[in-house]
């Protein structure tokens, strides 16, 4: 019944829940002991502040001007990298640290935390810090711009056509009782054609100076949903039908076959780019729109870094309050993947978008972020160990993995079921900014963000197979004699297998007029097919926490670096275990543009390295055992290798994923070098030719 005046923190907006600490009274007469108020009564006992970190220092014989707060050193934690966060107590408060780019585990940096708060400093360890639910800065309203635009030469009624309406790439369906030549009118959000302009990344300028024939992700005009588009030679929405190896294209779709709580069901399939139709709207718990497609469009063009912090304020809106619940993670270390499954699939949606707090069973620790983190690690690793059967290594990159397409083998009874657990686990790490210990193949990245994936994404999966296929090609009419059909040969256990890629494929031979349908019954196989059932059920997991408009903002390449982490790459034992070849051949790494090289990778911060390895391997991991274990699709040892060319072969460099190598030309001057690199490491991501 006691009235309490309560202070609104800094962070804190109207509408906000807070949780507060109230003091019990006192029920027994102070002695003078606790310094009461009037009349001698001892005051409330305030509760006891939990002790600083262990790698928490105060600085002594600090001199602090009235109202200012002392600093103190805090030892960056073993596994730590540039731009993680990990969580410290100090003064009775839990704060969350950001790691400097440039520190390492065991260095130490100077923070200054805020004051602590009134009463007595009220905190709870268990207890994390309610997400800011601050108001959408670019909301619009409903308000519209309308525009006219003349129908182009050559489109048909019901036919679509892209323009640029206030900078954006619009798709308009032409109206079916419209002509070309005539006008026609259509309206766009203003918020969408009058962004602010702020900070581009650069890989966005360069997409935009760059832009070749290829597939773009454009917005249509009808539903402001995001749709892919390929644009012929002409600019003009190309249109084709028929299977073609170099520019035809697959994304995955995944349609939700209900609206399950607890496991929603689903089916994926590949289908023709512009049926990959992705919402460009959230929505919060409530139903209210949290994310427009004016906040995505603008993400897109940002940078790295500030894509991620966007991704993670936007997760922390979307993650459930303290007080409508949280979940405690109750897991055995010797059981920790079968317990572990069992608690996660116990849950709903919503109860995967709660906070989670772990303990090991018989272990004493308060989870402060760090149990979490070890959780994480731990589940990860373990699903990915290719000896559980789930996961095997990629033949031609054996840092990635692919998944097993004969894992109900080694799990009979519930494989699917543990490719639901680690679709959840992915996402809830993203969504809590955890990382995942497993790198995977380049497609399955582009799987779960609905990208392209065209005949040579068969390279990455298997050079041999793709090369006999591109060998079918080239044969024309001889193909016939080759004595193919439409089926396949699946070996698992020694035991073969005779797969059909179409209904009665094995008595449909391949000839040159079907050779287009082959190869892209081939590709769907290879690169769907094998696995479909357990990719269906990984990705149901995943967008049970994630939701799918979010991820549009990123490549296939943001998203490993997102999902794995940043990797630490020790520069000298790069350059110590590099091979030269080719134009560098005799020199070395004494030659003019090969010093330009290491000169501008050593310039490059965390981010621009992982993206040249992920340009010349294929992947942004590093082996454990460094640079001189690094191995190419043949399982042997590939080293790291800088080939020279003259600029009449190439004019930007090019990359050689099987074999680690990028072929990089006898540049004249290091501005050219480092321009052209800047170029082709960034591009590698759009799918572009550049050549």
């Amino acid at each position: 019944g006691r009235i309490v005046r309560v202070k609104c923190p800094r962070d804190s907006r109207p509408g906000q829940s807070l949780q507060i600490t109230v003091p019990v009274d006192s029920v027994e007469g102070g002695d003078g002991a606790g310094g009461g108020g009037p009349g001698g009564g001892g005051g409330p006992k305030l509760p006891e502040l939990p002790p600083d970190s262990e790698n928490v220092t105060k600085i002594p014989n600090q001199e602090l001007a009235p109202g200012e707060q002392p600093a103190y050193m805090v030892k960056i934690p073993e596994n730590i990298r540039g731009g993680q966060q990990f969580p410290v107590t100090i003064n009775g408060q839990q704060l969350t640290v950001t790691c400097p780019n440039m520190a390492r585990p065991g260095m130490s940096v100077r923070i200054v935390p805020p004051p602590p708060p009134e009463n007595g400093g009220a905190t709870s360890l268990d207890r994390p810090r309610p997400p800011q639910r601050i108001a959408n800065p670019n909301k619009q309203g409903d308000k519209t711009q309308m525009f006219e635009v003349v129908v182009p030469k050559g489109v048909k009624p019901g036919q679509p056509f892209a323009l640029l309406a206030g900078g954006v790439r619009v798709l308009v369906t032409c109206p079916k009782n419209a002509m070309n030549g005539q006008k026609i009118r259509f309206n766009l959000p203003v918020g969408l054609v009058n962004r602010p302009d702020g900070p581009k990344s650069k890989l966005a300028e360069i997409k935009l100076s760059y832009d070749k024939d290829g597939w773009t992700r454009t917005i249509r005009a009808t539903d402001m949903k995001f749709q892919w588009t390929r644009f012929d030679e002409k600019g003009n929405v190309d249109e084709r039908t028929r299977f073609d190896t170099e520019k035809s294209a697959y994304v995955l779709k995944l349609d939700f076959l209900d609206d399950n709580d607890r496991m929603r069901q689903g089916r994926v399939s590949l289908v023709t780019p512009e049926k990959g139709v992705v919402d460009s709207k959230i929505k919060s718990a409530n139903g209210n729109e949290l994310v427009s497609y004016t906040d995505i469009a603008t993400a897109q063009m940002k940078s790295y870094e500030d894509k991620i912090q966007w991704f993670q304020d936007t997760c922390a809106q979307l993650c459930v309050e303290w007080n409508e619940g949280h979940m405690r993670m109750n897991v055995r270390r010797d059981y920790l993947l079968s317990d572990s499954m069992e608690a996660v699939m116990s849950l709903t949606r919503k109860d995967l978008r709660k906070v989670w707090r772990f303990e090991f069973i018989g272990e004493a620790g308060i989870d402060a972020g760090g149990l979490a983190r070890e959780w994480f690690e731990l589940v990860t690793n373990e699903v990915f160990d290719p000896d559980m059967g789930l996961w095997s290594n990629s033949t031609t990159n054996q840092m990635c993995m692919q998944i097993n397409p004969a894992s109900e083998i080694s799990c009979p009874e519930d494989h699917l079921i543990y490719f639901r657990f680690i679709g959840r686990v992915m996402g809830k790490a993203m969504f809590d900014r955890q990382l995942v210990k497993g790198h995977m193949v380049k497609h399955l990245y582009k799987h779960i963000l609905g990208w392209p994936v065209m005949f040579s994404d068969l390279k990455d999966v298997d050079e041999e197979y793709y090369n006999s296929l591109k060998g079918l090609k080239d044969m024309g009419s001889d193909v016939e004699y080759v004595g193919v059909d439409f089926t396949v040969m699946e070996e698992t256990l020694g035991v073969k297998q005779t797969v059909e890629l179409v209904p009665g494929g094995a008595d449909i031979d391949v000839v040159e007029d079907n050779l287009p349908e082959y190869i892209e019954a081939c590709l769907k196989y290879r690169l769907l097919g094998r696995y479909e059932a357990q990719l269906n059920e990984l990705l149901l997991g995943f967008f049970d926490v994630i939701p799918e408009p979010l991820l549009t903002i990123f490549d296939f390449q943001e998203l490993e670096l997102l999902m794995c982490g940043l990797p630490e790459i020790d520069m000298d034992n790069w350059m110590e275990h590099t091979e030269y070849s080719g134009e560098y051949d005799r020199e070395g790494p004494n030659h003019e543009v090969c010093i330009w090289f290491w000169e501008i990778v050593r310039e490059y911060d965390h981010e621009m390295r992982a993206r040249l390895l992920q340009f010349v391997t294929g992947t942004s991991g590093v082996p454990a055992k460094g640079f001189s274990s690094l191995q190419g699709n043949d399982g042997n040892v590939r080293k790291f290798t800088i080939h020279g060319v003259t600029l009449d072969t190439c004019v930007y460099p090019r990359s050689h994923t099987c074999f680690n190598r990028i072929d990089l030309p006898l540049y004249e001057d290091r501005e050219e070098c480092e321009e052209k690199m800047k170029i082709a490491i960034t591009m590698a991501a759009t799918g572009f030719d550049i050549e």
